[in-house]
């Protein structure tokens, strides 16, 4: 049987998923957080830490949160006691005409109460290694990668019927996310149409770029010349100016971040967090949050 700390959550996620009415009435902001890392799981990075502690220390702040990442394959399930989610898993997604099972895993932070979700897919994140290959170089399938991932987050939020207010994601890997929530038929399900975007910005540029066939891929989803233009050469400077150009919002999250993309998030004139480390950076998201969100009335 799946252990879950946090019973309330639990219960309230189990309910929602059988699309049981009424059962939550809104009284507190929804914030959904979308990482590439976070620590214990994956990397000893600013992403992989600010992934852990960001989200706890937000629901200590009275917000709800749900928190996603990647299952990839040097995750260790078995140390970190991972559990398929029966009721959420089976869909498959289609990209680039190809079937995809969506498979969603759950793990449990005692110490913050929290659960962490997991997006998996045998054909995707069954390698040992996360983005890049023995020798360094991005894995040439990294774009249907990423693009499983943002579907399968948003697909599982759907069948969770939990409707985020802010969703704020962090990591080139998830840089796709505001893409589609603001230009994909996802603009249009009652539980994205008015949720904001937040997007942080790390030191993590790789060399190289995704897929030339990128657009294409993004073309069968949604968006139009201009956006999938926007894509055409997906280096991670153009990636990332992207997801600036969909955010509603943008955090400088690390020191050492490219200059050219704050520059660019500056001209955008959305609201920018500069950089501050923990817990200064929880209070002022905090504050942002409460600025942008969208609140349902009771």
């Amino acid at each position: 049987m799946l252990k879950y700390y946090n019973l309330q959550q639990y219960i309230q996620d189990f309910f929602v998923s059988l699309h049981v009415d009424n059962f939550i009435t809104m009284t507190k902001a929804k914030i959904l957080f979308v990482n590439q890392e976070i620590t214990p799981y994956l990397g000893e990075s600013a992403k992989a830490e600010i992934g852990r502690y960001l989200p706890q220390r937000i629901q200590e702040k009275g917000k709800e949160v749900r928190t996603f990442m990647p299952k990839f394959g040097d995750v260790n399930e078995r140390k970190n006691q991972l559990h398929e989610v029966i009721r959420l898993s089976g869909m498959n997604l289609i990209i680039d005409d190809t079937d995809h099972q969506l498979i969603i895993k759950v793990a449990s932070i005692q110490a913050a109460r929290m659960q962490i979700y997991f997006i998996d897919n045998d054909d995707f994140f069954q390698r040992k290694a996360d983005v890049l290959d023995a020798n360094g170089n991005l894995f040439p399938d990294n774009d249907e990668r990423s693009i499983f991932f943002i579907r399968g987050v948003l697909e599982t939020i759907k069948k969770l019927s939990w409707k985020p207010n802010v969703i704020h994601c962090s990591g080139w890997f998830a840089a796709l996310l505001p893409f589609y929530i603001k230009r994909t038929e996802y603009k249009n399900h009652p539980f994205f149409s008015n949720t904001k975007v937040v997007l942080s910005l790390f030191n993590e540029e790789f060399e190289g770029s995704l897929c030339e066939n990128l657009s294409k891929k993004l073309k069968a989803d949604g968006g139009t010349l201009k956006d999938w233009k926007l894509y055409k050469e997906p280096t991670y400077l153009n990636l990332m100016k992207a997801a600036i150009s969909y955010a509603d919002a943008i955090v400088i999250a690390e020191e050492g971040v490219n200059q050219e993309l704050i520059d660019f998030a500056y001209s955008t004139k959305k609201p920018v967090v500069e950089y501050t480390p923990m817990p200064d950076l929880a209070t002022k998201l905090n504050e942002l949050y409460d600025e942008i969100a969208i609140l349902d009335e009771e």
